[in-house]
Protein backbone atom coordinates (compact mmCIF):
# COMPACT_ATOMS: atom_id res chain seq x y z
CA UNK A 1 0.00 0.00 0.00
CA UNK A 2 1.56 3.18 -0.84
CA UNK A 3 2.20 5.95 1.81
CA UNK A 4 -0.49 9.10 2.59
CA UNK A 5 0.53 12.04 0.47
CA UNK A 6 -2.48 14.18 1.71
CA UNK A 7 -4.48 15.35 4.59
CA UNK A 8 -4.99 13.10 7.19
CA UNK A 9 -8.41 11.75 8.03
CA UNK A 10 -9.46 9.76 11.67
CA UNK A 11 -8.80 5.69 11.68
CA UNK A 12 -12.98 5.67 12.28
CA UNK A 13 -14.08 7.68 9.49
CA UNK A 14 -11.51 5.68 6.88
CA UNK A 15 -12.99 2.63 8.02
CA UNK A 16 -16.76 4.20 8.24
CA UNK A 17 -15.72 4.90 4.45
CA UNK A 18 -13.92 1.78 3.27
CA UNK A 19 -16.18 -0.66 4.99
CA UNK A 20 -19.33 0.95 3.27
CA UNK A 21 -17.81 1.11 -0.21
CA UNK A 22 -17.04 -2.18 -0.16
CA UNK A 23 -20.31 -3.63 1.54
CA UNK A 24 -21.85 -1.72 -1.55
CA UNK A 25 -19.54 -2.75 -3.81
CA UNK A 26 -20.73 -6.77 -2.75
CA UNK A 27 -17.83 -8.10 -5.45
CA UNK A 28 -15.21 -10.90 -5.27
CA UNK A 29 -11.95 -8.64 -4.72
CA UNK A 30 -12.29 -4.73 -4.17
CA UNK A 31 -9.54 -2.54 -2.68
CA UNK A 32 -9.68 1.22 -1.71
CA UNK A 33 -7.08 3.65 -0.94
CA UNK A 34 -7.09 5.32 2.42
CA UNK A 35 -5.13 8.06 1.42
CA UNK A 36 -7.88 9.33 -1.55
CA UNK A 37 -11.08 7.84 -0.33
CA UNK A 38 -12.54 11.38 0.30
CA UNK A 39 -11.49 12.22 -3.48
CA UNK A 40 -13.79 11.02 -6.32
CA UNK A 41 -12.46 8.01 -7.13
CA UNK A 42 -13.26 5.82 -10.48
CA UNK A 43 -14.47 2.06 -10.48
CA UNK A 44 -12.66 -0.47 -12.82
CA UNK A 45 -14.96 -3.21 -12.87
CA UNK A 46 -13.54 -6.67 -14.38
CA UNK A 47 -15.14 -10.35 -15.01
CA UNK A 48 -12.89 -13.51 -15.57
CA UNK A 49 -12.69 -16.61 -15.27
CA UNK A 50 -11.23 -18.26 -12.40
CA UNK A 51 -7.82 -19.50 -13.81
CA UNK A 52 -6.63 -22.77 -13.61
CA UNK A 53 -3.05 -21.97 -12.25
CA UNK A 54 -4.44 -20.51 -8.86
CA UNK A 55 -1.18 -18.29 -8.81
CA UNK A 56 -1.96 -16.79 -11.36
CA UNK A 57 -4.88 -15.02 -9.82
CA UNK A 58 -3.42 -14.23 -6.62
CA UNK A 59 -0.49 -12.34 -8.33
CA UNK A 60 -3.39 -10.61 -10.90
CA UNK A 61 -6.06 -9.56 -7.92
CA UNK A 62 -3.57 -9.09 -4.96
CA UNK A 63 -0.41 -7.50 -6.78
CA UNK A 64 -1.36 -6.28 -10.31
CA UNK A 65 -4.56 -4.94 -10.14
CA UNK A 66 -3.84 -3.20 -6.47
CA UNK A 67 -1.19 -1.62 -7.51
CA UNK A 68 -2.56 -0.26 -10.79
CA UNK A 69 -5.46 1.24 -8.93
CA UNK A 70 -2.90 3.48 -6.74
CA UNK A 71 -1.45 4.48 -9.71
CA UNK A 72 -4.27 5.48 -11.15
CA UNK A 73 -7.17 6.02 -7.85
CA UNK A 74 -9.25 3.50 -8.94
CA UNK A 75 -11.23 1.24 -7.04
CA UNK A 76 -10.67 -2.34 -9.02
CA UNK A 77 -13.27 -4.71 -8.78
CA UNK A 78 -12.62 -8.52 -10.06
CA UNK A 79 -15.07 -11.25 -10.44
CA UNK A 80 -13.68 -14.63 -11.07
CA UNK A 81 -17.05 -17.10 -12.53
CA UNK A 82 -16.44 -20.51 -13.82
CA UNK A 83 -15.52 -21.13 -17.43
CA UNK A 84 -19.03 -22.44 -18.12
CA UNK A 85 -21.02 -18.87 -16.76
CA UNK A 86 -19.27 -16.51 -19.14
CA UNK A 87 -21.15 -16.93 -21.77
CA UNK A 88 -24.34 -16.94 -20.03
CA UNK A 89 -23.18 -13.62 -18.25
CA UNK A 90 -21.87 -11.96 -20.71
CA UNK A 91 -25.35 -12.03 -22.52
CA UNK A 92 -27.16 -10.94 -19.52
CA UNK A 93 -25.30 -7.92 -19.14
CA UNK A 94 -25.64 -7.28 -23.04
CA UNK A 95 -29.24 -7.31 -22.31
CA UNK A 96 -29.16 -4.81 -19.54
CA UNK A 97 -26.83 -2.75 -20.80
CA UNK A 98 -24.78 -2.77 -17.08
CA UNK A 99 -22.56 -4.94 -15.81
CA UNK A 100 -18.44 -4.90 -16.00
CA UNK A 101 -16.09 -2.19 -17.94
CA UNK A 102 -14.00 -5.53 -18.78
CA UNK A 103 -14.91 -8.62 -19.68
CA UNK A 104 -12.79 -11.52 -20.94
CA UNK A 105 -13.89 -14.27 -22.94
CA UNK A 106 -12.25 -17.87 -23.82
CA UNK A 107 -12.75 -17.79 -27.42
CA UNK A 108 -13.08 -15.19 -29.71
CA UNK A 109 -16.62 -13.39 -28.88
CA UNK A 110 -17.16 -11.82 -32.76
CA UNK A 111 -21.01 -11.80 -32.22
CA UNK A 112 -21.03 -9.53 -29.77
CA UNK A 113 -19.07 -6.88 -32.39
CA UNK A 114 -22.25 -4.60 -32.04
CA UNK A 115 -22.36 -4.32 -28.44
CA UNK A 116 -18.55 -3.36 -28.04
CA UNK A 117 -15.95 -0.48 -28.26
CA UNK A 118 -13.67 -1.09 -31.21
CA UNK A 119 -10.33 -1.68 -29.70
CA UNK A 120 -8.17 -0.73 -32.21
CA UNK A 121 -6.64 2.08 -30.73
CA UNK A 122 -5.44 -0.21 -28.12
CA UNK A 123 -3.38 -2.81 -30.19
CA UNK A 124 -2.18 0.57 -31.86
CA UNK A 125 -0.74 1.75 -28.22
CA UNK A 126 0.74 -1.58 -27.02
CA UNK A 127 2.27 -2.41 -30.53
CA UNK A 128 4.13 1.04 -30.43
CA UNK A 129 5.50 -0.43 -27.35
CA UNK A 130 6.10 -3.98 -28.20
CA UNK A 131 5.79 -4.81 -31.47
CA UNK A 132 3.59 -6.41 -34.13
CA UNK A 133 1.20 -9.07 -32.09
CA UNK A 134 1.34 -11.93 -33.45
CA UNK A 135 -1.14 -13.88 -36.60
CA UNK A 136 -2.98 -15.63 -33.81
CA UNK A 137 -4.52 -12.75 -32.12
CA UNK A 138 -5.19 -10.38 -35.10
CA UNK A 139 -7.72 -13.67 -36.80
CA UNK A 140 -9.32 -14.20 -33.15
CA UNK A 141 -10.16 -10.39 -32.61
CA UNK A 142 -10.72 -8.04 -36.10
CA UNK A 143 -13.41 -8.63 -38.33
CA UNK A 144 -11.89 -8.67 -42.06
CA UNK A 145 -14.52 -7.06 -43.41
CA UNK A 146 -15.77 -4.27 -40.75
CA UNK A 147 -12.31 -3.82 -39.98
CA UNK A 148 -13.25 -3.56 -36.36
CA UNK A 149 -11.15 -4.87 -33.52
CA UNK A 150 -13.91 -6.73 -31.49
CA UNK A 151 -11.76 -7.41 -28.28
CA UNK A 152 -8.12 -7.43 -27.51
CA UNK A 153 -5.76 -10.36 -26.72
CA UNK A 154 -3.51 -10.60 -24.31
CA UNK A 155 -2.06 -13.92 -24.02
CA UNK A 156 -3.38 -17.27 -25.72
CA UNK A 157 -2.94 -21.44 -24.27
CA UNK A 158 -1.15 -23.81 -25.77
CA UNK A 159 -2.90 -26.92 -26.70
CA UNK A 160 -0.62 -29.77 -26.25
CA UNK A 161 -0.84 -33.68 -25.88
CA UNK A 162 -0.19 -34.61 -22.13
CA UNK A 163 0.26 -38.83 -22.09
CA UNK A 164 1.76 -41.55 -19.78
CA UNK A 165 5.00 -42.01 -20.53
CA UNK A 166 5.26 -45.16 -18.51
CA UNK A 167 1.87 -46.58 -20.06
CA UNK A 168 2.92 -45.59 -24.28
CA UNK A 169 6.66 -46.67 -23.52
CA UNK A 170 5.54 -50.31 -22.98
CA UNK A 171 3.45 -50.37 -26.23
CA UNK A 172 6.38 -48.91 -27.84
CA UNK A 173 6.12 -45.48 -28.51
CA UNK A 174 8.60 -44.76 -25.40
CA UNK A 175 7.75 -40.65 -26.79
CA UNK A 176 4.48 -40.60 -26.84
CA UNK A 177 2.29 -40.63 -30.25
CA UNK A 178 3.65 -38.48 -32.71
CA UNK A 179 0.97 -38.71 -35.25
CA UNK A 180 -2.90 -39.36 -35.24
CA UNK A 181 -2.35 -42.99 -36.20
CA UNK A 182 0.15 -43.33 -33.80
CA UNK A 183 -2.51 -42.12 -30.95
CA UNK A 184 -4.62 -44.87 -32.43
CA UNK A 185 -2.37 -47.54 -32.68
CA UNK A 186 -1.01 -46.80 -29.32
CA UNK A 187 -3.96 -46.14 -27.20
CA UNK A 188 -5.76 -48.94 -28.47
CA UNK A 189 -2.54 -51.38 -27.14
CA UNK A 190 -2.60 -49.42 -23.63
CA UNK A 191 -6.24 -50.33 -23.37
CA UNK A 192 -6.22 -53.97 -24.70
CA UNK A 193 -2.65 -54.18 -22.06
CA UNK A 194 -3.76 -52.33 -19.57
CA UNK A 195 -7.29 -51.11 -19.10
CA UNK A 196 -6.50 -47.42 -19.53
CA UNK A 197 -8.66 -46.00 -22.33
CA UNK A 198 -7.91 -42.56 -24.13
CA UNK A 199 -8.73 -39.33 -23.23
CA UNK A 200 -10.32 -37.57 -25.76
CA UNK A 201 -13.63 -35.51 -25.03
CA UNK A 202 -16.64 -35.59 -27.35
CA UNK A 203 -19.05 -33.78 -25.21
CA UNK A 204 -20.22 -30.30 -25.62
CA UNK A 205 -17.27 -28.35 -23.67
CA UNK A 206 -14.62 -26.20 -24.49
CA UNK A 207 -11.57 -29.07 -24.44
CA UNK A 208 -14.25 -31.10 -26.85
CA UNK A 209 -14.37 -28.07 -28.96
CA UNK A 210 -10.66 -27.71 -29.60
CA UNK A 211 -9.88 -31.38 -29.84
CA UNK A 212 -12.33 -31.96 -32.80
CA UNK A 213 -10.93 -29.13 -34.56
CA UNK A 214 -7.76 -30.49 -34.38
CA UNK A 215 -8.53 -33.49 -36.13
CA UNK A 216 -10.49 -31.89 -38.56
CA UNK A 217 -7.60 -29.68 -39.58
CA UNK A 218 -4.94 -32.01 -39.37
CA UNK A 219 -7.12 -34.25 -41.69
CA UNK A 220 -7.42 -31.46 -44.12
CA UNK A 221 -11.27 -29.86 -43.61
CA UNK A 222 -12.50 -27.21 -42.23
CA UNK A 223 -15.74 -25.30 -41.62
CA UNK A 224 -15.01 -22.09 -43.86
CA UNK A 225 -12.25 -21.13 -45.90
CA UNK A 226 -9.91 -18.10 -46.13
CA UNK A 227 -12.99 -16.14 -47.98
CA UNK A 228 -15.79 -17.42 -44.64
CA UNK A 229 -17.55 -19.69 -47.33
CA UNK A 230 -18.50 -22.84 -45.52
CA UNK A 231 -16.62 -25.88 -47.04
CA UNK A 232 -17.40 -28.26 -43.83
CA UNK A 233 -18.84 -31.04 -46.33
CA UNK A 234 -15.87 -32.92 -48.22
CA UNK A 235 -13.95 -35.85 -47.81
CA UNK A 236 -11.78 -34.89 -46.01
CA UNK A 237 -14.13 -34.05 -42.93
CA UNK A 238 -15.42 -37.48 -43.55
CA UNK A 239 -11.87 -39.24 -42.98
CA UNK A 240 -11.25 -36.99 -39.97
CA UNK A 241 -14.85 -38.07 -38.50
CA UNK A 242 -14.10 -41.93 -39.71
CA UNK A 243 -10.98 -41.79 -37.41
CA UNK A 244 -12.47 -40.31 -34.45
CA UNK A 245 -15.02 -42.76 -34.30
CA UNK A 246 -12.59 -45.93 -34.76
CA UNK A 247 -10.62 -43.80 -31.61
CA UNK A 248 -13.87 -43.92 -30.17
CA UNK A 249 -14.30 -47.68 -30.51
CA UNK A 250 -11.26 -48.99 -29.76
CA UNK A 251 -9.61 -46.94 -27.32
CA UNK A 252 -12.62 -44.80 -24.97
CA UNK A 253 -15.40 -45.24 -22.86
CA UNK A 254 -19.12 -44.01 -23.37
CA UNK A 255 -18.49 -41.17 -20.36
CA UNK A 256 -16.23 -39.28 -22.85
CA UNK A 257 -20.10 -37.70 -24.17
CA UNK A 258 -20.90 -36.62 -20.83
CA UNK A 259 -17.18 -34.87 -19.97
CA UNK A 260 -17.14 -31.61 -18.55
CA UNK A 261 -13.94 -29.36 -19.35
CA UNK A 262 -11.99 -29.85 -15.89
CA UNK A 263 -13.12 -34.10 -16.75
CA UNK A 264 -9.71 -35.53 -18.41
CA UNK A 265 -7.91 -33.38 -16.10
CA UNK A 266 -9.20 -35.27 -13.61
CA UNK A 267 -9.07 -38.49 -15.59
CA UNK A 268 -5.41 -38.49 -16.43
CA UNK A 269 -4.35 -37.15 -12.85
CA UNK A 270 -6.26 -39.67 -11.14
CA UNK A 271 -4.01 -42.56 -13.43
CA UNK A 272 -6.82 -43.68 -15.73
CA UNK A 273 -6.38 -42.01 -18.54
CA UNK A 274 -3.57 -43.08 -21.20
CA UNK A 275 -3.44 -39.38 -23.37
CA UNK A 276 -5.45 -35.78 -23.12
CA UNK A 277 -4.94 -32.91 -25.38
CA UNK A 278 -5.12 -29.87 -22.98
CA UNK A 279 -3.21 -27.28 -21.51
CA UNK A 280 -0.50 -27.65 -19.30
CA UNK A 281 -3.14 -27.41 -16.33
CA UNK A 282 -2.91 -31.08 -16.64
CA UNK A 283 0.97 -31.22 -15.73
CA UNK A 284 1.18 -27.97 -13.23
CA UNK A 285 -2.11 -29.87 -11.51
CA UNK A 286 -0.08 -32.97 -11.45
CA UNK A 287 3.26 -31.48 -9.81
CA UNK A 288 1.36 -29.87 -7.16
CA UNK A 289 -1.20 -32.87 -5.67
CA UNK A 290 0.72 -35.97 -7.49
CA UNK A 291 4.07 -35.62 -8.11
CA UNK A 292 4.90 -39.26 -8.65
CA UNK A 293 2.24 -38.83 -11.89
CA UNK A 294 3.77 -35.47 -12.49
CA UNK A 295 7.04 -37.44 -13.78
CA UNK A 296 5.04 -39.96 -15.54
CA UNK A 297 2.98 -37.16 -17.39
CA UNK A 298 4.59 -35.69 -20.45
CA UNK A 299 3.94 -33.39 -23.29
CA UNK A 300 3.79 -33.81 -27.11
CA UNK A 301 2.95 -30.68 -29.52
CA UNK A 302 -0.17 -31.10 -31.64
CA UNK A 303 -0.59 -34.57 -33.14
CA UNK A 304 0.02 -34.82 -37.37
CA UNK A 305 -2.47 -35.41 -39.38
CA UNK A 306 -2.36 -37.07 -42.97
CA UNK A 307 -2.46 -33.76 -44.00
CA UNK A 308 -0.91 -31.20 -41.14
CA UNK A 309 0.17 -30.71 -37.56
CA UNK A 310 -1.93 -28.28 -36.58
CA UNK A 311 -4.25 -27.92 -33.17
CA UNK A 312 -6.22 -24.90 -32.18
CA UNK A 313 -4.80 -22.76 -28.93
CA UNK A 314 -6.84 -23.78 -25.81
CA UNK A 315 -7.89 -20.59 -24.89
CA UNK A 316 -7.77 -17.31 -26.63
CA UNK A 317 -8.34 -14.33 -23.83
CA UNK A 318 -10.13 -12.00 -25.52
CA UNK A 319 -11.18 -8.50 -23.40
CA UNK A 320 -13.75 -6.71 -24.47
CA UNK A 321 -15.12 -3.38 -23.24
CA UNK A 322 -18.78 -2.44 -23.72
CA UNK A 323 -20.43 0.24 -25.49
CA UNK A 324 -22.10 0.71 -22.30
CA UNK A 325 -19.23 0.01 -19.79
CA UNK A 326 -18.94 3.06 -17.19
CA UNK A 327 -14.94 2.93 -17.31
CA UNK A 328 -14.13 3.03 -21.16
CA UNK A 329 -10.80 5.02 -20.12
CA UNK A 330 -9.55 3.13 -17.09
CA UNK A 331 -10.49 -0.29 -19.17
CA UNK A 332 -8.34 0.76 -22.23
CA UNK A 333 -5.31 1.95 -19.85
CA UNK A 334 -5.58 -1.33 -17.78
CA UNK A 335 -5.12 -3.28 -20.99
CA UNK A 336 -1.88 -1.48 -22.15
CA UNK A 337 -0.47 -1.83 -18.88
CA UNK A 338 -1.17 -5.43 -18.63
CA UNK A 339 1.08 -6.15 -21.57
CA UNK A 340 3.31 -3.84 -20.07
CA UNK A 341 3.91 -6.31 -17.41
CA UNK A 342 3.06 -9.35 -19.17
CA UNK A 343 6.48 -10.78 -18.26
CA UNK A 344 5.61 -11.18 -14.86
CA UNK A 345 2.25 -12.54 -15.70
CA UNK A 346 3.72 -15.16 -17.79
CA UNK A 347 5.60 -16.61 -14.96
CA UNK A 348 2.60 -15.89 -12.49
CA UNK A 349 0.49 -18.21 -14.79
CA UNK A 350 3.48 -21.02 -14.44
CA UNK A 351 4.14 -20.77 -18.00
CA UNK A 352 0.44 -21.30 -19.17
CA UNK A 353 -0.21 -17.73 -20.86
CA UNK A 354 1.46 -17.27 -23.73
CA UNK A 355 2.00 -13.60 -24.66
CA UNK A 356 0.57 -12.34 -28.47
CA UNK A 357 3.25 -9.47 -28.33
CA UNK A 358 6.32 -11.81 -28.07
CA UNK A 359 9.29 -9.30 -27.39
CA UNK A 360 7.04 -9.03 -23.65
CA UNK A 361 8.89 -12.34 -22.96
CA UNK A 362 11.89 -12.16 -25.29
CA UNK A 363 13.54 -15.17 -23.20
CA UNK A 364 10.84 -17.89 -23.31
CA UNK A 365 12.43 -20.59 -24.89
CA UNK A 366 15.17 -20.50 -22.29
CA UNK A 367 12.37 -20.24 -19.54
CA UNK A 368 10.56 -23.30 -20.96
CA UNK A 369 13.47 -25.38 -21.31
CA UNK A 370 14.72 -24.71 -17.60
CA UNK A 371 11.99 -24.82 -14.99
CA UNK A 372 12.97 -26.36 -11.57
CA UNK A 373 9.61 -27.28 -10.97
CA UNK A 374 9.22 -30.02 -14.65
CA UNK A 375 10.89 -33.43 -14.55
CA UNK A 376 12.70 -33.40 -16.11
CA UNK A 377 13.48 -29.26 -16.34
CA UNK A 378 13.04 -29.04 -20.57
CA UNK A 379 9.43 -30.85 -19.83
CA UNK A 380 7.50 -27.28 -21.24
CA UNK A 381 10.58 -27.34 -24.01
CA UNK A 382 8.33 -28.58 -26.33
CA UNK A 383 6.05 -25.48 -26.72
CA UNK A 384 9.25 -23.68 -27.59
CA UNK A 385 7.67 -23.83 -30.99
CA UNK A 386 3.56 -22.96 -30.67
CA UNK A 387 3.17 -21.01 -33.14
CA UNK A 388 4.12 -23.03 -35.68
CA UNK A 389 1.32 -25.49 -34.81
CA UNK A 390 -1.32 -23.39 -33.47
CA UNK A 391 -3.82 -21.53 -35.17
CA UNK A 392 -7.46 -19.51 -34.10
CA UNK A 393 -10.75 -21.10 -34.06
CA UNK A 394 -12.10 -20.22 -37.99
CA UNK A 395 -9.02 -21.99 -39.56
CA UNK A 396 -8.23 -20.78 -42.45
CA UNK A 397 -10.39 -17.58 -42.19
CA UNK A 398 -10.70 -15.45 -39.47
CA UNK A 399 -13.32 -15.98 -36.32
CA UNK A 400 -16.04 -14.36 -37.10
CA UNK A 401 -19.82 -14.16 -35.44
CA UNK A 402 -20.73 -17.41 -37.49
CA UNK A 403 -17.02 -19.03 -36.15
CA UNK A 404 -18.20 -18.17 -32.85
CA UNK A 405 -22.15 -19.06 -32.53
CA UNK A 406 -21.19 -22.25 -34.65
CA UNK A 407 -18.19 -22.62 -32.01
CA UNK A 408 -20.72 -22.34 -28.60
CA UNK A 409 -23.04 -24.71 -30.25
CA UNK A 410 -21.06 -26.91 -30.53
CA UNK A 411 -21.64 -27.78 -34.21
CA UNK A 412 -18.28 -29.64 -35.03
CA UNK A 413 -18.41 -31.99 -31.39
CA UNK A 414 -22.28 -33.31 -32.03
CA UNK A 415 -21.09 -34.10 -35.57
CA UNK A 416 -18.23 -36.47 -34.12
CA UNK A 417 -20.32 -37.56 -31.57
CA UNK A 418 -23.21 -38.09 -33.64
CA UNK A 419 -20.78 -40.94 -36.02
CA UNK A 420 -18.94 -41.83 -32.79
CA UNK A 421 -22.21 -43.27 -31.52
CA UNK A 422 -23.14 -44.61 -34.70
CA UNK A 423 -26.85 -42.35 -34.27
CA UNK A 424 -25.23 -41.11 -37.82
CA UNK A 425 -23.37 -42.36 -40.98
CA UNK A 426 -20.21 -40.26 -41.32
CA UNK A 427 -21.25 -38.94 -44.12
CA UNK A 428 -24.61 -38.12 -42.73
CA UNK A 429 -23.47 -36.44 -39.66
CA UNK A 430 -20.94 -34.26 -42.09
CA UNK A 431 -23.82 -33.06 -44.10
CA UNK A 432 -26.28 -32.32 -41.19
CA UNK A 433 -23.47 -30.57 -39.46
CA UNK A 434 -22.44 -28.11 -43.03
CA UNK A 435 -26.41 -27.71 -43.46
CA UNK A 436 -26.68 -26.60 -39.70
CA UNK A 437 -23.20 -24.08 -40.50
CA UNK A 438 -24.72 -23.40 -43.43
CA UNK A 439 -27.95 -22.12 -41.75
CA UNK A 440 -25.59 -20.30 -39.46
CA UNK A 441 -23.66 -18.17 -41.97
CA UNK A 442 -26.52 -17.10 -43.92
CA UNK A 443 -28.20 -15.68 -40.85
CA UNK A 444 -24.40 -13.47 -39.88
CA UNK A 445 -24.14 -12.63 -43.77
Amino acid sequence: MSKQSGGKISRRKFVKLSGGAVAAAGMTSAFLFPTRALAQQKTLKILQWSHFVPGYDKWFDNTFTKEWGAKHNTNVVVDHIAIAEINARAAAEVSAKKGHDLVMFLSPPAAYEKQVIDHRDIYAEVERKHGKKISLAEKSTLNPKTKKYFAFSDSFVPDPGNYRQDLWSQVGFPHGPDTYNDLLVGAKRIKQKFGNPCGVGLSQELDTNMAMRAVLWSYGGAEQNEAGQVVLNSKNTIEAVKFVRELYRQTETPEVFSWDPSSNNRGILSGKLSFVQNAISVTRSAEKDNPEMSKQIQLRPALRGPVRRIAAEHVMSCYVIWEFAENKESARQFLVDLIDGFSTAFNASEFYNFPCFPTTVPDIKARLANDPKAVPKDKYAVLGDVLTWATNVGYPGYATAAIDEAFNTFVIPTMFAKAARDEMSPEAAVKAADTELRRIFAKWK
